[in-house]
């Protein structure tokens, strides 16, 4: 286990060149050691598993294209990509919001469309989301009391005992009991974060799908969050999918991530490997743009070219090459598959690390 440990020190000044407050670069006793796990065989088998995955809108806009993806009980895995890669997408199949329109998604090795068929509620108790715009997920016309109600009358929750589990839900995120009587405009941006885990936490779900959880919040507000998100994980034993665009997050908090671009993974590997070394090119154009406060953590800025392509009309071969700055004639023509290149780490590429992330 010394392996997962940072020497002495390393946490704070790691933390503070990326900007990030020294508390959230100081997990929960435990969290070092669930990372280690997560870095290494996964804790446990998958709980949720997408085979092929694509989703194809009006016939011609391919929004997923062959993802394949798998989360362990107990994992946090993060996922990056540029606006448009299918972050969300993946995420509104994954709670049976949008259906795949081929390949297998399953949660607990039985198909997600065949438990939402068979009972539609108690899918929506194991898995739960949290949205990115979180005031505009509140409803502008109910009371924050009666939104953290409703999920309780509609699932037919036993309520004395759902009750309870709320009451100590919000002593635990730190929301004050009057906060029940106000309306979304009357709570800051951090509150209604708070609100909405409270609102899945009520459901006690296995797994929740966090998009963009830290947007539009304070750095400070930000540690908190991360740091509260990281002890409920311990507590309730969750499962997290954590799609940020901000990857000192994803670097922080994630034992795993996965790359999108284009609407494919084009790199899956422990959080730790991808930092370091990033097989695939778009992935080392990506970290290169990731702000350091020290000169000297600072990656070199890998400047892509040209604009990004078409969902409705995807280059041939690998869907990269057009804007790819070490591109050959094959990946104009073949396209490369997701392949194992090294233990736990995939990559969608010809020529993996041939884009040095250079400091």
């Amino acid at each position: 286990m010394s392996a997962a440990r940072p020497p002495e020190g390393a946490q704070h000044r790691s933390a503070q060149h990326e900007g990030i407050p020294e508390s959230a670069a100081r997990p929960p006793e435990g969290a070092q050691h669930r990372s280690a796990q997560h870095e290494g065989t996964p804790v446990s088998a998958a709980l949720i598993e997408l085979k092929g995955v694509s989703v194809v809108f009006g016939a011609k806009v391919r929004a997923l294209d062959d993802v394949t993806l798998s989360i362990a009980q107990g994992e946090i895995v993060g996922l990056v990509g540029e606006s448009g890669s299918g972050k969300t997408t993946l995420c509104r199949v994954l709670v049976g919001l949008t259906p795949a329109t081929s390949g297998a998604v399953s949660l607990g090795g039985e198909p997600v469309a065949a438990q939402l068929v068979k009972n539609p509620l108690a899918f929506r108790r194991r898995v739960q989301m949290l949205l990115q715009d979180a005031v505009a997920s509140l409803s502008p016309r109910m009371t924050i009391g009666s939104t953290l109600h409703e999920p309780i009358a509609i699932h037919n929750l036993p309520r004395a005992e759902a009750e309870a589990r709320l009451k100590t839900i919000l002593q635990r995120l730190g929301l004050p009991i009057d906060v029940l009587a106000k309306f979304p405009h009357q709570i800051s941006g951090g509150q209604a974060r708070r609100v909405g885990v409270a609102r899945a936490l009520v459901m006690q779900p296995q797994i929740i799908i966090a998009d963009e959880p830290t947007a539009g919040l304070d750095v400070s507000v930000q540690g908190e969050l991360l740091n509260l998100l990281l002890e409920l994980q311990r507590e309730f034993g969750l499962t997290y999918l954590l799609v940020s665009h901000n990857l000192n997050v994803i670097r922080r908090v994630t034992g795993r991530t996965a790359v999108m671009y284009l609407g494919q993974i084009v790199e899956e590997s422990p959080t730790r490997d991808l930092f370091d070394k990033p097989a695939h090119p778009y992935s080392a154009a990506l970290l290169s743009t990731n702000p350091a406060i020290d000169p000297a953590h600072r990656a070199r800025r890998i400047v892509l070219q040209g604009e990004i392509p078409s969902v409705v009309n995807p280059p041939s071969g690998c869907r990269f090459h057009t804007r790819c700055p070490v591109a050959q004639e094959r990946c104009k023509t073949d396209a490369p598959l997701l392949t194992e290149v090294a233990p736990q780490r995939s990559v969608r590429c010809h020529f993996p690390f041939s884009l040095e992330l250079r400091r």
